[in-house]
């Protein structure tokens, strides 16, 4: 028998064919394997940290973003804002965060890396109920400086997540580690960075 009769032609066609179908194959096996290394929900709901983007985050606006199933809020602030944290001095139960509630980089007067952003976990701490931000002056009541407030059982924290004396809450709201990228404008929610 010779060869003379073979269709070069039809052969590489059937392996050129046979090559596409096989990287195909090779492409459709290594995604979900490629995807199996990055962390699942269930992980990251146990801790992995959570990037957040906050350029466009204006002045009183509030983000949630979700870090170990809890709630953590990302507040811009205005120097007005950060005023009231200061004459709220002598309404808090802890002024100085005394409480081991927030990282070493956030035991400040503003509780937070750069004054102008504030992380929190947003549960009261009395019974983890959702406190609502009301964050200008006046618009609770007349004497009120800006802050949380928890309609459940009425607590009250200023503008820094320190808690009002008097109010059911006995700590100030939770402050997560987190690191600031300043220049990129991201939060990173659960890596303890600093900025």
């Amino acid at each position: 028998m010779s060869n003379q009769g073979v269709n070069k032609g039809r052969r590489n066609l059937l392996i050129g064919a046979t090559s596409a179908v096989g990287a195909v194959g090779v492409i459709g096996a290594a995604v979900p394997f490629v995807r199996s290394w990055a962390p699942s929900a269930k992980a990251q709901s146990a801790g992995a940290p959570v990037e957040q983007e906050y350029s466009k985050l204006e002045v009183g606006q509030q983000i949630t973003v979700e870090w170990r199933g809890k709630p953590v809020w990302i507040i811009r602030r205005d120097k007005k804002m950060l005023g009231s944290i200061s004459k709220s001095e002598g309404i808090v139960a802890d002024p100085n965060s005394e409480a081991d509630q927030q990282p070493a980089y956030c035991k400040n007067e503003f509780r937070s890396i750069e004054p102008e952003i504030f992380v929190a976990v947003g549960l009261c701490t009395h019974l983890g109920c959702s406190p609502t931000l009301y964050a200008d002056a006046g618009s609770l009541e007349n004497d009120w400086l800006g802050g949380f407030y928890c309609p459940c059982h009425g607590s009250k924290f200023d503008l820094a997540g320190r808690v009002y004396a008097g109010v059911p809450a006995n700590a100030n709201l939770e402050v997560p580690p987190y690191a600031l990228d300043t220049t990129n404008k991201v939060i990173v929610v659960g890596e303890d960075g600093g900025a």
